[in-house]
């Protein structure tokens, strides 16, 4: 879309119907039906030239904006600006707790033994990560993305995952899940018969029971 604004923008510069026989008008082409005209005046305070590039330059400006405020661009650390790339990247033993990172973008980061003990995750997204051993314990998980991550051997201690999302293999395969709120995590019957061998506590900030959020027998 902001391309085709800029295109636009160039192409259709202070378009003025001719006042004068004797000043050299500009005709460039359209469409073979129609001829636009632009009037170049020997009194105007800038050359043609001048003001095509400053209204392409505003186009730019526009164009950047556009695509700053793009919803599907909202993640952080997903890029090669900001303060912190985090994703696509090797974090093993980084520690991150007690660090407010909500919607971050930890997709296909290895993040073994990486300590988030008590942070802010919000909406944060680990599809196809590697978080074996991480230690996820107090941390705020909701509407996080597990979507084939690996969380094998984690401590979810006290985690509160609601509404995160699990879908493919995820694994949590020798993790502890003591206390972990999984109100509203769509899980496999597999994924749920596992974690219901393991589960165990509640959940110090919700009060709700682990077993009671995996809906076990």
């Amino acid at each position: 879309m902001a391309v085709l604004n800029f295109t636009f923008c160039c192409s259709k510069l202070h378009c003025l119907p001719p006042s004068k026989p004797s000043s050299p008008i500009l005709q460039i082409p359209s469409s073979p039906q129609v001829r636009t005209q632009y009037k170049i005046t020997d009194d105007s305070p800038i050359s043609f030239s001048e003001s095509m590039s400053k209204v392409c330059i505003t186009a730019l400006v526009s164009a950047s904006l556009f695509f700053a405020a793009d919803p599907a661009l909202a993640f952080k650390g997903g890029g090669p600006y900001g303060s912190e790339v985090t994703r696509g990247q090797d974090l093993t033993g980084k520690d991150f707790s007690g660090r407010t990172l909500i919607k971050q973008d930890f997709k296909t980061s290895i993040l073994r033994q990486a300590n988030f003990k008590g942070a802010k995750l919000l909406g944060a997204s680990f599809f196809d990560s590697d978080l074996t051993g991480a230690d996820l314990s107090d941390a705020d998980l909701r509407g996080a993305d597990f979507s084939l991550a690996n969380v094998a051997k984690a401590n979810l201690t006290n985690a509160n995952l609601e509404g995160a999302l699990v879908t493919g293999n995820t694994s949590f395969k020798g993790s502890i899940i003591t206390g972990a709120d999984f109100t509203d995590v769509p899980l496999r019957e597999d994924q749920k018969e596992y974690l219901c061998k393991i589960a165990d506590g509640v959940n110090s900030v919700t009060g709700n029971e682990t077993r009671e959020t995996l809906f076990c027998k």
